[in-house]
């Protein structure tokens, strides 16, 4: 068994608040890992320790045998969702991705086109992102965490914004690339994504992560209805 995240007795206070409490747990790579739990229970701290975002007052997190703000201060091959993604409004989902894309340097239009088709989106639309609806903008973060191909994806409440058919088609990416091998970890409060995507689940409550036991994992989920991932997604509006 390969280990994506090892997590080693991580702990995180934010003065007198005490939010991650001696948590200890392994992520294997190629897997689905769903983190349920309420508001306020953790679950986007442990995913920013995870991505870097936070240092643990305690403890050690490593991504892929790398320890997190000693050996890399992000994980190398990391996409992310984490609370609401955050674009300049005033251009098009495309040009907002070219900018990010330039950071790193790593990818070319092709690509950024292939991640806006997969989610559904026209790379050609000339909507700025403030005209967007909810779902659209959802969408487009979806696209900027997949566009880099990475090896690790933290999808903090993905769904958030979609309507039903968008939910479906989104399941079905997830789960596409998850059999390409990648490792995703991923927040929701709806039971259903939990059930129908995950691999293994684990509860996060007042700081304390707790894995819960699977019968069985994707075994026992209903049938999704095939969604093309070449583009042919219905919008939101």
């Amino acid at each position: 068994m390969n280990i994506a995240i090892h997590i080693d007795h991580v702990s995180k206070d934010f003065g007198l608040e005490h939010v991650l409490h001696d948590i200890c747990h392994d992520f294997e790579e190629g897997k689905i890992h769903g983190i349920v739990g309420n508001n306020g229970s953790g679950k986007t701290v442990l995913m920013k320790c995870i991505c870097g975002f936070q240092l643990p007052t305690k403890g050690k997190v490593f991504v892929h045998n790398k320890q997190i703000g000693k050996d890399v201060d992000f994980p190398e091959s990391l996409g992310l969702i984490i609370e609401t993604p955050g674009f300049l409004p005033g251009l098009t989902g495309k040009k907002n991705l070219q900018i990010l894309a330039s950071l790193r340097g790593k990818i070319r239009d092709a690509s950024i086109c292939e991640a806006l088709k997969l989610v559904g989106l026209d790379p050609k639309l000339k909507k700025t992102v403030n005209k967007y609806s909810l779902g659209m903008r959802q969408r487009l973060g979806i696209a900027q965490a997949i566009m880099e191909d990475p090896c690790l994806l933290v999808l903090d409440e993905p769904f958030n914004g979609l309507d039903k058919q968008g939910v479906l088609q989104m399941r079905e990416l997830i789960l596409s690339l998850r059999d390409q091998g990648k490792t995703i970890l991923l927040a929701s409060h709806n039971a259903q994504d939990i059930e129908v995507l995950c691999d293994t689940v684990c509860e996060m409550d007042a700081g304390v992560l707790t894995q819960l036991p699977r019968a069985t994992a994707n075994s026992s989920a209903p049938d999704l209805p095939l969604a093309s991932v070449e583009g042919g997604f219905r919008p939101d509006h």
